[in-house]
């Protein structure tokens, strides 16, 4: 925690129930920061209150696959059993129910986070035994450990999951070697992982850092949790080989607040790894879907709001406090770290000629078997289908919110980077849905996830999220359809990817769709 800001004033929130006004003072001038900037993190961060909230702080996934499992309805029976309004502290102190965007347990939802813990496969049952333990205040840690039970639900293992134990590659051997094998990065852009590497230990600076990309906030991504909670002695063994690859000292792996239930498996997983040369500190984020862009996420290392910074110039020459860093995701290091144990040759013989290796999805929605899959590069959307139990299939979103809608004529795709590249996020939409739901659930993500930086983004995915309310009540108008068509253009002028992609999904619904929103238009 050290010196740095936001994990002072999450320590502060969770002891609280909220950051104090003399917090704020004093964790500025223990800093000898302005108060404004203290006050700005606060006011930034969605799991940070200024307000007093209740003893039982509850946020209930607002994701489309938690709404396609009832999510809304169990929300409002909770309200109702506790006698709260939503998102209005109780009278008496004892609870808080509001909403967050996603909590990451899109396989076994709906869920929810309990003072910053989730409980997942929400029934009605559950939702009024839960509402039963907080009447008669008894603490969330003498719950029954059923609630608290995340399972993983690995549907597919493949290469990745292998146990590779063959000699360490390192430095220029492995950097070549992940050359020869095709490594690019896993989080959707597919930049070169070992140019990546070279390019930061080539570049000039007086030291260097590696940092772990695991804020997996795309609505219907869950592969990153799975991977720290079985794999994340890999990960920081690929950490260390890029340290020591790039000549690094210190590195981070930032890691999203909704996961903190993985915080005691973490912290013991790098107390047994502890390296004289290479020291990994734990950050957490505090509810904050922009930090997942590379360089909103070091501004949040640093202990800043999450805004993401112009760019070039790139983290490789300039990253975290200025030096250059490395910036991957979790799979991306876990690849490194079995390639480096002699897995290169392998993955280089799977996938296609320009996506070598396997990709995780997590798989969710309208499906018999939820979970993670692991494929080889240029599986098609219809095997997933069928391996995942779906049937009936209306559409597909891949990428999450920010992804691309598919319809039926289109599941002969296939998931790589010369066709469907994605982060790893599969939803399904089975003939029983209403395209107007995911579209609007889609168009609310994004209105309450900008950071409000910039006015294409800020005005746009309002304006957005307005007319998906209008035409989702059956209020919508002509006018509302053409203005969601027009606002690619405006949103193309945000200052980061959240603006520029916030309309794409929307925009596929209603052209390959058109008869769900008809009945939402005068």
């Amino acid at each position: 925690m050290g010196s740095n800001p936001l994990q002072l004033l999450i320590a502060i929130q969770k002891a609280f129930n909220h950051v104090p006004d003399d917090a704020i003072c004093r964790v500025a001038s223990a800093l000898g920061l302005p108060i404004s900037r203290i006050l700005g993190d606060v006011e930034f961060y969605s799991f940070l209150s200024r307000e007093p909230l209740g003893t039982y702080s509850v946020l209930m996934s607002d994701s489309i696959t938690d709404w396609m499992l009832g999510s809304r309805e169990l929300f409002l029976r909770l309200c109702g059993n506790l006698g709260v309004s939503p998102g209005v502290t109780r009278c008496d102190g004892l609870a808080t129910v509001g909403k967050t965007s996603c909590t990451g347990m899109c396989d076994q939802g709906p869920a929810l986070l309990v003072n910053g813990i989730a409980v997942a496969n929400l029934t009605d049952e559950r939702i009024d035994a839960i509402s039963r333990l907080m009447e008669k205040q008894i603490p969330p840690v003498a719950w029954p450990d059923e609630y608290f039970r995340v399972e993983s639900n690995i549907r597919r293992r493949g290469w990745l999951f292998q146990d590779w134990q063959g000699p360490i590659l390192e430095g220029e051997v492995l950097l070549q070697e992940m050359t020869d094998a095709g490594l690019r990065g896993r989080g959707g852009a597919g930049f070169p992982t070992a140019k990546k590497w070279a390019s930061c230990r080539d570049a000039p600076g007086s030291e260097r850092y590696v940092v772990c990309n695991a804020d997996e906030g795309e609505p219907g991504t869950f592969k990153d949790r799975v991977l720290l909670q079985h794999c994340a002695g890999r990960l920081f063994e690929g950490m260390a080989l890029c340290a020591r690859t790039v000549g690094a000292k210190r590195g981070f792996l930032y890691v999203r607040g909704e996961y903190r239930y993985l915080e005691a498996h973490l912290e013991a997983q790098l107390a047994a790894r502890r390296d004289a040369d290479f020291e990994i500190e734990l950050h957490w984020g505090a509810g904050a879907y922009i930090c997942g862009e590379e360089s909103a996420l070091l501004e949040s290392i640093e202990g800043k709001r999450g805004i993401p910074r112009v760019r070039p110039p790139f983290p490789v020459t300039f990253g975290l406090h200025g030096m250059p860093t490395v910036v991957d995701n979790v799979e991306t290091f876990c690849a490194a770290a079995a390639i480096a144990a002699g897995g290169g040759s392998e993955f280089r013989s799977l996938g296609t000629a320009g996506s070598c290796g396997t990709k995780l999805l997590s798989v969710s929605g309208d499906c018999a078997r939820p979970g993670i899959y692991e494929y080889s590069f240029g599986v098609s959307v219809s095997q997933i289908l069928e391996d995942c139990g779906a049937g009936n299939v209306l559409a597909v979103q891949v990428g999450g919110a920010a992804g691309s809608c598919l319809d039926a004529s289109e599941f002969g795709r296939k998931i790589c980077f010369e066709d469907l590249p994605t982060s790893g996020s599969v939803m399904v939409f089975d003939r029983t849905r209403d395209m107007r739901e995911a579209a609007l659930n889609f168009s609310r993500f994004f209105a309450h996830e900008s950071c409000g930086f910039c006015t294409p983004c800020r005005v746009g995915t309002g304006i957005l999220a307005q007319a998906m309310e209008r035409i989702s009540e059956g209020r919508g108008t002509e006018e509302d359809i053409t203005e969601i068509g027009d606002l690619g253009g405006i949103l193309k002028a945000s200052h980061c990817g959240l603006g520029q992609s916030a309309n794409r999904a929307v925009r596929d619904m209603l052209r390959k769709f058109p008869e769900h929103f008809e009945g939402g238009v005068n």
